[in-house]
């Protein structure tokens, strides 16, 4: 059995920023990483963004050294499947076992999937640097791309294979695009964007399974329509990775894994960070952030942490996304079913979401500044009596 002072589950940027947590907290403990994905962790927004829009992102420039820059033993193709804190051991799906000092959960996600269409060749869950080398393969020949989902990585999926010159089709289930994170008039643009750069948008489009053929995948929605394409990307959100974990550990009702403001779980020695934490944020309450300052700030925090600082996880992350020209950040809650003031902005805009007590997020529309106002405006947990009070909050 191999044995580490401090053992991270899960590959992906928390894992890379804990293990240089780790070393600048104490330079001399072994580290070891335990990651499913056959490749070392790896700037995921990059899969979705710039490696396909800004010529100066390569795989090569953009690649983490994880290994080299730490120190840490990384483990490529190993999924674990059992975790005894009693003796502090972790167990693989191929049989190995590894002791910890400290164990550190780190998994992320796996992303939602169809029952009825299995991942393929011309199939993807799009997540890993693998996926995004299969896919760039696939568009070099420019072919049909649905995308399925509406979310972050549909949208950034369906802009980036337009870019790429193919025939893309944005499968989904609501009448406007982006409906459930914006204000209706900011849907509609968003909406319009893509229609405008080429992109069949399709709303109201469930897609219920299909079949992968030799020449094409073959889309069923619950309509009872077809969609025909050559390749299929699918993004439907991730489910927080959990399945390893002893019934000792505590997870919140989403799934994620319950930690104090430590980045502890219920059991002794093992901590979580990343997408796969639910925590206690100092202005949103409980929560948990799929999002990549998220990541790795935590990540960090906890392996600090884990390595003897005395220090509590206090960050309250923001969130962005960049699509055919438009890029908005946000922080805090970004549901249209809240109340919603808009204010213009220049060239932008601020939106606003209330309940009946308080600002619950803000987000920023086509503006380069205002996330540390947009934090203080929410860390206040109160609301003005008519949402236009709150003009001129956020310059940008």
């Amino acid at each position: 059995m191999t044995h580490y002072d401090h053992l991270i589950i899960g590959g992906g940027m928390a894992a890379d920023a804990a293990a240089h947590g780790i070393h600048e907290q104490d330079p001399t403990a072994s580290i070891g990483i335990l990651g499913e994905e056959p490749t070392s962790p790896f700037p995921r927004p990059a899969l979705s963004k710039k490696l396909w829009t800004d010529p100066d992102f390569t795989v090569e420039n953009t690649a983490l050294d994880t290994v080299g820059e730490t120190g840490a033993t990384f483990h490529p193709r190993t999924r674990v499947v059992s975790v005894d804190p009693g003796s502090h051991e972790v167990r693989t799906q191929a049989g190995g076992r590894f002791g910890y000092g400290r164990l550190l959960v780190a998994t992320g996600g796996h992303p939602r999937t169809l029952t009825d269409l299995p991942g393929g060749d011309r199939v993807l869950y799009y997540r890993s640097l693998t996926d995004y080398r299969r896919l760039r393969v696939l568009a070099a020949t420019r072919p049909h791309v649905a995308v399925v989902g509406g979310g972050y990585i549909g949208t950034e999926i369906a802009a980036a294979m337009v870019g790429e010159g193919c025939r893309v089709t944005l499968l989904h289930p609501g009448d406007v695009l982006g409906e459930q994170m914006f204000p209706a008039e900011l849907a509609a643009r968003f909406d319009a964007l893509f229609a405008d750069a080429g992109v069949e948008v399709r709303g109201g489009s469930k897609v219920r399974g299909g079949r992968e053929g030799p020449d094409g995948v073959r889309l069923e929605l619950e309509s009872g329509d077809t969609v025909q394409a050559d390749v299929v990307v699918v993004g439907l959100g991730v489910e927080p990775a959990t399945h390893f974990l002893p019934e000792e550990v505590e997870l919140a009702d989403d799934g994620g894994v319950v930690v104090d403001e430590r980045l502890r779980t219920s059991v002794e020695d093992v901590h979580a960070a990343g997408d796969v934490a639910t925590y206690p944020d100092p202005i949103l309450g409980r929560t948990r952030v799929e999002h990549v300052d998220n990541a790795t700030t935590m990540g960090a925090a906890a392996g600090r942490i884990m390595a003897g600082s005395e220090e509590t996880y206090d960050h309250t992350p923001m969130f962005y996304s960049d699509v055919l020209g438009l890029g908005y950040q946000a922080v805090g809650t970004l549901d249209s079913s809240l109340e919603t003031f808009v204010e213009r902005v220049g060239d932008g805009a601020v939106a606003y979401y209330l309940d009946d007590r308080e600002v619950r997020g803000v987000l920023l529309w086509d503006l380069d500044e205002g996330v540390e106002e947009a934090k203080a405006l929410l860390a206040r947990h109160s609301r003005p009596a008519d949402p236009a009070d709150l003009a001129g909050t956020i310059t940008g």
